[in-house]
């Protein structure tokens, strides 16, 4: 990874700002750049190499009208110079796009190499941000910032070392020789239109930068609101709300029609500008250089020649304004993909940071403290043990701070205060990932890959086999389910598992635990989703899962712990009862209270479902 300053974002009003952003964007872009040095530098003779060639086109043509330029009778009309000359001309033009195309071609892979190297830079930290900034990000917003961002990298690339350092060798070319072979006013005028063009191009880019950063703005929010409806399809249709979401995506796309407009029309203006500048340049040009031929100064070769690299430098001149205005434009795009590069990383591992070692397995709170805010206090010094080899059970009222444990356990958030130790090593010591591999999890709410079943059940252990995928669904209660679909395994399950039933995306969660085999189980609620039947069938899968390594069981229905070696009772993130469930029934505290409302709900469903 390359080193990278932390730029603010340019506020459209500050010029001095956004060049220190435009500088940042580029010296962040440099480096994966450099990396292929050799073909840079090889680019470049190419690009010089095709300029001189094309400025050299218009004196051969000049000597051309010159060598035609002859009386009736003159021995030289034989035609021997103007076919060399000819000749030239013609290889002339052939090394102008012979370069180009050898210049594109050593480019493309520095071009694309970036691209892939940065997208896959930002792809990487996404992963390694703490879950706190993954629960506050907008996701449809995100992924166009990515999605600009990447096409901006091969835009902004190619603009600047295909057209903008072409354009700027040529001009000085051209501006030299008018100097050097002409009267002064001819490089003069050429001078004056040129910093003229460029000044007025970059002061109304510059203003045109706010729309652009407006329109880009309602674009991420409409595209944030429409990917948000999509993904809650079934929560819309069920409160019959397509009116609601297709408003609420009308007004920003009204927002970004309105920033269009006037980024468009300010586009009108900037083209209006460049062509005056332009034809009033080349009709001075073209006005100095006939009064010289009809003075004698200056021959007809010479104003072919001025009236050439007029029309030579038109072209680039006026795509240079295009071009600086993609560039200001890509680097604006740029700049929100490289804001998530800069965003800080809460939870890194420290220096040099082993790997955990995992012997028995044995878990250990020491003094937790954790809370989600400075004023949401989920966890207050909570402090327990569980055993190598044992099953322990969590339980308690919702929002005691359960669940939360499984993401602390996981690193996904840190610790305020205490900590929170694996056979006697502390978590926030060693690397992230050898404590995730330490650590399998069914999760309350299942969420699947757009993907087959047994993709989904494979991504416990990446690679495994047909046979130990089939292995664990059985161990799962879902083979039967699997197989009695048309295809089988290769099933899609459809966005975050949507085709399949809560139990059904439960037991692939479960199976996918049981193939990842880590020697400690978290089961967050793990049967919620499941009915009785199938629910006894599993818990004794758990059991069997459970046997030999260490297991956290995270649940509500009292009826799945009761096998636990011990039942730790949790409210407002302490541990206020421990034992086993003969020992906490008999001490008739909050856990006695809980069971018997479960078991009176049971035993009276209809008048529980009247209360509710």
């Amino acid at each position: 990874m390359h080193a990278r300053s932390s730029p603010a974002l340019p506020e459209p009003s500050s010029h001095a700002t956004a060049a220190r952003s435009r500088w940042a964007v580029g010296s962040a872009l440099w480096p994966y750049l450099w990396e292929y040095r050799g073909r840079v530098l090889l680019a470049l003779a190419m690009m010089i190499a095709a300029k001189v060639a094309n400025v050299g086109v218009p004196i051969v043509l000049k000597d051309i009208v010159n060598a035609l330029d002859l009386k009736p009778g003159d021995p030289r009309a034989v035609l021997v110079v103007p076919v060399a000359l000819l000749v030239a001309y013609g290889l002339l033009r052939l090394s102008v796009s012979l370069f180009t195309e050898l210049r594109e071609v050593v480019f493309s892979r520095v071009t694309q190499g970036a691209v892939r190297k940065i997208a896959l830079q930002v792809f990487d930290h996404l992963f390694s941000l703490s879950m706190r900034y993954h629960l506050e990000r907008q996701t449809g917003g995100m992924s166009r910032d990515m999605e600009r961002g990447t096409r901006a990298i091969s835009s902004l690339v190619s603009f600047t070392l295909y057209s903008i350092l072409p354009t700027l060798v040529e001009m000085a070319l051209v501006i030299g020789i008018l100097l050097v072979k002409y009267d002064i006013w001819f490089a003069g005028i050429a001078l004056v239109a040129l910093v003229l063009y460029v000044a007025f191009t970059v002061t109304v880019t510059e203003w045109r930068t706010q729309l652009r950063r407006e329109m880009n703005t309602q674009d991420s929010r409409a595209n944030q609101r429409a990917i948000d409806a999509l993904l809650n399809y079934e929560t819309v249709k069920m409160f019959g709300n397509e009116a609601l979401e297709s408003t609420r995506y009308d007004d920003n796309l009204r927002a970004w029609m309105r920033a269009a407009i006037k980024s468009q029309n300010s586009l009108s203006l900037l083209n209006l500008g460049q062509s005056l500048i332009i034809a009033a340049a080349v009709t001075l040009l073209v006005w100095r250089a006939t009064v010289g031929v009809v003075s004698g100064s200056m021959n007809l070769g010479d104003l072919v020649l001025v009236n050439a690299f007029m029309l030579q430098l038109y072209a680039p001149l006026s795509f240079l304004g295009v071009i600086y205005r993609e560039i200001r434009q890509s680097t604006t795009d740029l700049e929100r993909m490289f804001t998530i590069l800069e965003e800080h990383q809460e939870i890194k591992d420290p220096p040099q940071a082993p790997a955990l070692q995992v012997g028995r397995g044995e878990v250990r709170f020491e003094n937790v403290r954790f809370g989600y805010g400075a004023d949401r206090v989920i966890l207050d010094g909570l402090d327990f043990t569980v055993p190598a080899g044992e099953t322990v059970a969590i339980v308690g009222p919702s929002g005691a701070g359960k669940s939360t444990l499984a993401r602390l356990l996981f690193r996904f958030y840190a610790p305020q205060s205490g900590r929170i130790l694996i056979d006697g090593q502390d978590i926030a010591q060693v690397t992230q990932a050898s404590v995730r591999r330490a650590i399998g999890i069914v999760p309350q709410d299942t969420v699947l890959f757009n993907d087959t079943i047994g993709y989904n059940i494979a991504y416990g252990k990446p690679g495994a086999s047909a046979a130990e995928v089939e292995a664990v669904a059985r161990a799962a209660h879902i083979h039967d389910f699997i197989v009695s679909t048309p295809q089988g395994y290769e099933t899609q399950v459809g966005e975050r598992g949507l085709k399949l039933s809560g139990g059904e995306k439960q037991r692939v969660a479960i199976a996918r635990a049981l193939l990842k085999n880590p020697p400690i189980l978290i089961f967050d609620e793990a049967t919620s989703q499941l009915d009785s039947h199938n629910e006894k069938a599993i818990q004794a899968e758990i059991r069997a899962a459970s046997r030999d390594r260490t297991a956290i069981v995270i649940a509500h229905r009292l009826s799945t712990v009761v096998d636990a070696h011990q039942i730790l009772v949790v409210e407002s993130g302490r541990v206020v009862e421990r034992g086993t469930h003969a020992q906490l029934l008999q001490a008739r505290g909050l856990y006695a209270r809980m069971w018997n409302l479960q078991q009176d709900r049971a035993a009276h469903p209809e008048a529980s479902a009247a209360m509710a």
